[in-house]
């Protein structure tokens, strides 16, 4: 067991996205792409008791060449698609789908109150960017859990394989990931497989990690060499991890659609704009 270093640690700066705030440490311009992981957006905001399911949120919009993943960490998010699916999760659930050849999903508040969401595009290899699409919405109740003996960590395992768990989500590559809830004083340390690219995202808190304060709404991102992640929480912290085997290929991210060249952008858009 070695433990991993920190490469860097990456302030999430704000964006006006429409009618919402949101921090997005990736990309920025101190990290372009961490293969897999194309962006994270951290989303939080208030829903009125009043609000409107049908118009609310984010609208109808494509998606093609990568996996949009929504965790949830407060409220609630319905997602509905061009495939037939319709399906509400709520705080501690996630929504991932792979958008292959071509899906047209909107994403509403499910609840009223706070909505706290990060929506991570992991990006897939170009053998699966055309694949036909799948979603999988899993709730928090059926995941698999780890709890420390102090009750004081828990972590919900959604894809990969972490602390002895199994995720139930498919991944077409090597990724582990999951959402985690933790006290202040509580400690957590797991391994994960050598050479991957990975992350942790404070939502919320503090944690010491490597000798250094980190505080929310930071990105810890952490040389590839090393396997041992351990950290120590010193305010109540939400926080979401992530590690993947890099592609390796070029990638082209504009607007909606990640691919690996210019010229398949463009038939992205064409086909979108056909009704392909």
């Amino acid at each position: 067991m070695s433990t991993k270093q920190i490469h860097k640690v990456i302030f999430a700066p704000q964006h006006q996205m429409g009618n919402m705030v949101i921090k997005q440490p990736l990309p920025s311009v101190h990290l372009d792409y961490l293969d897999p992981f194309v962006l994270l957006h951290h989303g939080k905001n208030v829903v009125p008791e009043d609000f409107d399911q049908h118009h609310d949120g984010v609208d109808p919009h494509p998606h093609r060449g990568f996996a949009p993943v929504t965790f949830v960490f407060e409220g609630g998010v319905q997602h509905q698609d061009s495939r037939g699916n319709k399906q509400s999760v709520l705080k501690g659930g996630v929504q991932w789908m792979n958008a292959g050849m071509g899906i047209v999903h909107s994403e509403r508040p499910a609840v009223a109150g706070l909505q706290e969401i990060i929506q991570m595009w992991v990006n897939v290899p170009a053998s699966h960017k055309m694949d036909q699409p799948t979603y999988y919405p899993i709730n928090q109740k059926d995941m698999p859990a780890y709890q420390s003996e102090d009750k004081k960590v828990a972590m919900y395992v959604v894809s990969g394989e972490l602390l002895g768990l199994k995720g139930l989500v498919p991944t077409y590559t090597s990724i582990n990931s999951a959402m985690v809830w933790a006290e202040k004083g509580g400690k957590l340390s797991f391994d994960i497989p050598a050479g991957q690219h990975s992350f942790l995202y404070l939502l919320d808190g503090q944690i010491t990690i490597g000798g250094q304060e980190v505080n929310k709404y930071h990105m810890v991102v952490f040389e590839k060499e090393g396997t041992n992640i351990a950290f120590e929480v010193t305010a109540d912290a939400k926080l979401l991890f992530m590690s993947g085997e890099s592609i390796g290929e070029s990638i082209v991210a504009k607007g909606p659609f990640v691919m690996n060249s210019e010229s398949e952008i463009m038939e992205a858009y064409r086909n979108y704009r056909m009704g392909k």
